[in-house]
């Protein structure tokens, strides 16, 4: 099995689900993704919302792939481009953070660790440009996760993702990611809430120091060559100049100079 991990762009959004692409709770108000739900206009708007994200941020999200096949992601931005947050009991979100919104493995693929290797890319990605933080809104409830960090549970959101609408009753979006699985992963709760805390995971400097220095060394090696040994031809031709004669009329050799 071969897992990666692809950024999330325009030419790879259509590897999400069709239910999540065609989702816009957290991009849009809740009044305004109800519209376009009805509108048949959500996949679009993602769209839309993607291209502008990319344009003045850089990749909104990550896709885990098992042998080249998607199997999850993992959406985030910084919080001034999600309003759908708002409608959370805990927001606002920190303004030093980005928010981690959703993520998704799907069922086939579940129980074989790459809930905690998409979110290890995230916590990855995000420090290597530079994020100070990671907050997310969890929901409470659901199994609590194994104690052992090899054996966190995935991202299972099947239950938690709205197939007819994109928010709930109480205008928060539905694919809200499991509290516990966050807290098993490091993060902690900023702002307690009995059904929707703001969790938070903070992103070392040394970390990103780190990256920064292995992406400089991995770009030097890359072009740094080797030249090889010289042809024979060009070894005679070197060799045969050590015989020109020096202006005093004496040859060059490589022993020492008579007296």
């Amino acid at each position: 099995m071969t897992r990666a991990l692809v950024p999330l762009s325009m030419s790879t959004i259509g590897l999400i689900p069709k239910c999540c692409r065609a989702c816009v709770a957290w991009e849009l108000e809740a009044s305004a993704a109800r519209l376009a739900a009805h509108a048949g206009e959500a996949e679009f708007e993602k769209e839309i919302w993607l291209s502008g994200v990319m344009l003045t941020w850089g990749s909104a999200g990550q896709i885990v792939t098992v042998d080249d096949e998607p199997v999850g992601f993992a959406l985030f931005a910084p919080p001034t481009a999600v309003p759908g947050a708002a409608a959370f009991p805990t927001a606002p979100v920190s303004p030093d953070a980005v928010l981690l919104t959703t993520g998704r493995i799907e069922p086939a693929y579940r129980d074989q660790g790459l809930g905690r290797y998409l979110m290890e890319g995230v916590i990855r990605e995000l420090t290597r440009r530079g994020v100070r933080a990671i907050e997310l809104f969890g929901r409470e409830g659901g199994p609590a996760p194994a104690a052992a960090p090899d054996a966190l549970p995935d991202l299972s959101l099947a239950d938690l993702l709205g197939t007819e609408h994109p928010v709930g009753e109480d205008d928060v979006p539905s694919c809200v990611l499991p509290a516990g699985f966050a807290r098993a992963v490091g993060f902690t709760d900023v702002k307690p809430h009995h059904r929707y805390p703001r969790l938070r995971l903070e992103l070392g400097r040394d970390l990103g120091w780190k990256a920064q220095v292995e992406a400089a060394l991995e770009e030097l090696f890359a072009s740094v060559s080797i030249p090889a040994s010289p042809p024979p031809a060009v070894r005679e031709l070197v060799g045969a100049g050590t015989n020109r004669r020096r202006p005093n009329g004496r040859a060059a050799t490589g022993g020492a100079d008579p007296g």
